[in-house]
């Protein structure tokens, strides 16, 4: 569902972030590759696309600016 040239654009973006070293999202790729090793490379690359785009559509609707790395809370 949705614009073809988009959901292209995650599959790509996941493809990428699967194949380098060290990734910009190390916790998505972690994950994903665990989906990898259960379920294969081409589901895994899947699951990551749409976790981004969740991730992306969450950010249009909060307006929330993208964070490269999870922030640690200071403890208090």
């Amino acid at each position: 569902m949705g614009d073809r040239h988009t959901r292209h654009m995650l599959y790509v973006a996941a493809q990428i972030t699967l194949r380098r070293d060290q990734g910009l999202w190390p916790s998505m790729k972690a994950w994903a590759m665990k989906i990898a090793k259960s379920r294969g490379l081409a589901k895994a690359r899947v699951a990551l696309a749409r976790r981004i785009a969740v991730a992306l559509h969450k950010m249009w609707l909060t307006g929330e600016p993208f964070r490269w790395q999870k922030t640690a809370l200071a403890n208090v």
